[in-house]
Formats: C-alpha cells, structure tokens, sequence
C-alpha cells in the first residue's frame, strides 16, 4: 500500500530524473548548436519533453546554461577537492587535478565543448558566473600553487593568480584533442604528463654533464 511519503518521494525522484535529462540535453544541444542559436524547443526535443516541461524546472535558456555549468561542473570540483585533500605533495596534488579534468571532458565532449566555448561569451549573465562560481574551481590551482609555495617546492616569485590561469588555459585547451577524429589515440595519462612536464619543467632542453 502506497503511503503519501512514498508517493512523495515516488515524484520528487521523477522529476530529478527529468531535471537531469534536462540537462544532459541542453548540453548537447549547446555544444552542437551553440547557445545564442539553440532553442527551448530544441533542448525539448532532445530530452524528449514537451516545450512546456522545461519552464517548469527553469527559467530562461541563461538560466538551463548556468546550470549545466553548476552541476556538471560542481561534480568534478567535489571529486578533484576529495582526491586533492588525500595528498600532501603539491606536484602530486596538480597531478590530480589535471588528470580529473582531463578524464571529465574526454569522457563527456559536449560539456568540454561548452566550456571552452560559451565560457568566453562577453554576455554580462555569462561573465558574472566565469568570474565567480566558476572561478571556484580554477582557484584550486592557485591553493595548490600557495602550498608549493610555502613548502618551497614551487617558486615564490610566481603569481598564484596568473599561474592558475595559465595552467587551466593549458588544459583546457589540449582537451580539444578529443574532439578531432584525428588524435583520439592520446590518452589522458599521456596528455596530462606532457603538460605537468612542460608546466613544472619547461620545454628547454638541460645542458649536457660535463
């Protein structure tokens, strides 16, 4: 016999499935689309939702955008901070978080896509997230540059502010890989490697012994 709690939580677990599928959907459609030409109707579509659904759990399409970014995006900072605080080496900890973010946009493409792309919008609703929600989860970087920093394992003349960019402006670059059929063969531990070697090391070729 059904009881109300149980009928309760019977919706509240549909409509989180919907919220999700929601989701999911606008971030394919913002990645093949691009979010100034998407439509409501055709995130509907994709989720398989009449039009009307989506007003529902959202806004406006800014408002289905922000949250793609929120949750998906939250999900690896959880993940990233839980592996990082395990860890007492900065370069171990770096390490982390670049296999972690590699690993996430390999493994959804649409949401790399997103990022990379709609996060440079100069639209005022989209600068306001990039320069705080999402600044969240590239200040981890800058943490971890502060530790090397007062461990001494990373040089105190750097600028945790412009390092931290420099670093996710790496990564988030060379995840494009994965969206060439041409150099789908790298895999994550090769890619994360080479930019750990070039960011902690530099490309200049050591002097010989003498």
């Amino acid at each position: 016999m059904f009881t109300l709690v149980s009928i309760f939580l019977f919706y509240e677990m549909k409509a989180e499935n919907k919220h999700s599928k929601i989701i999911s959907a606008a971030t394919k459609v913002f990645a093949k689309k691009g979010f100034f030409t998407a439509r409501i109707s055709d995130i509907a579509k994709e989720a398989k939702v009449a039009d009307g659904t989506i007003y529902l759990y959202f806004n406006n399409k800014y408002d289905i955008l922000l949250s793609v970014f929120e949750e998906e995006v939250g999900k690896i900072v959880d993940k990233t901070e839980k592996l990082i605080s395990k860890e007492d080496d900065p370069v171990e900890m770096l390490k982390i978080y670049a296999i972690q973010h590699l690993t996430s946009m390999k493994k959804n493409k649409n949401l790399a896509e997103v990022i990379q792309i709609e996060l440079r919008q100069t639209n005022k609703i989209i600068r306001t997230y990039r320069d705080n929600k999402f600044s969240e989860y590239v200040g981890i970087i800058a943490k971890i540059i502060k530790l090397g920093q007062q461990t001494d394992s990373f040089r105190s003349d750097l600028n945790p502010d412009i390092v931290k960019r420099i670093f996710f402006g790496a990564l988030d670059e060379v995840s494009r890989v994965w969206n060439s059929s041409l150099e789908t063969h790298y895999s994550v531990e090769e890619v994360s490697e080479q930019v750990l070697s070039v960011f902690l090391t530099g490309i200049k070729k050591p002097p010989a012994n003498v």
